[in-house]
């Protein structure tokens, strides 16, 4: 299994109650430091993204620097909810990013991943979407990653992850967009610490809740089966954070016998 798929595989495990043993862990944090990129795969890269030594013409390093994906083979990783990027910009920064991710934490304690994140930090902060006001494009997208990255890899920039909530806020509404932005963005709200994102999930709390009580999610194709579970179980994490629903927390979505829909129960 690859890295990324690693990656996202382990996701969907510890966001449906998966519980790693130590071995699991020691699996994981093997193949994927096994996987990261050498210097000479990193200017092979640069030269295929028209950026030499990771710099554009103001200084900005907007590709990653310690994983990056096989861009010869023009290979585009998808996010958790399935998505596939549009740019090379957006889908080699969400590699990076959702693997190093997992690194922080399942491995915090090693020198190597510590030395990773305070490279990658660096990085961001010279992004346009990893660190100024920006909506263009997939840039949007990829100040998501960094939002999710940042919950896990560097929770006490409380000021830096503000900003990311910001900048969604400010220009989700520019223009339609599909429905990965939301639910990504949801994603990361139930990660963030609950003082900090409780503002931001007020406004949503009542969507939330109709799906988890009378929508529910269909079964039906290949992407219902590997995503829709995730997003019921993101679903019920998010609402169990609230006092009047921390009942739910212990519960666990279910398959509809009357229509196959996936479903959740939120009665008391």
């Amino acid at each position: 299994m690859k890295a990324y798929e690693l990656t996202l595989k382990t996701n969907h495990f510890l966001l449906r109650d998966g519980t790693l043993t130590e071995k699991q862990k020691d699996q994981i944090l093997g193949q994927l430091l096994a996987a990261r990129s050498t210097p000479e795969e990193a200017e092979r890269f640069y030269r295929g993204v028209r950026c030499p030594g990771n710099r554009d013409r103001e200084g900005r390093r907007m590709y990653p620097e310690c994983f990056i994906p096989a861009y010869n083979q023009g290979e585009k990783y998808k996010t958790l909810m399935n998505q596939t990027p549009k740019t090379q910009l957006f889908a080699s920064n969400l590699y990076e990013l959702e693997i190093l991710r997992l690194l922080c934490l399942l491995g915090p304690e090693l020198p190597e991943v510590e030395a990773m994140r305070q490279q990658t930090l660096a990085r961001l902060r010279t992004t346009c979407f990893g660190y100024q006001d920006d909506g263009v494009g997939e840039c949007f997208d990829a100040s998501l990653v960094v939002l999710r990255f940042l919950a896990a890899a560097a929770p006490e920039e409380e000021a830096w992850i503000q900003s990311r909530l910001d900048n969604f806020n400010q220009h989700y509404g520019e223009k339609k967009r599909p429905w990965f932005c939301l639910w990504y963005y949801w994603l990361c709200l139930s990660e963030l610490s609950f003082s900090l994102a409780k503002p931001y999930t007020d406004p949503h709390l009542p969507e939330m809740l109709k799906w988890l009580e009378h929508k529910g999610m269909v079964m039906h194709s290949n992407h219902d089966v590997a995503v829709h579970p995730t997003l019921m179980y993101l679903l019920r994490n998010s609402a169990a954070r609230y006092p009047q629903y921390a009942y739910i927390k212990e519960r666990k979505p279910y398959i509809r016998e009357k229509d196959g829909r996936i479903c959740f129960d939120i009665t008391c």
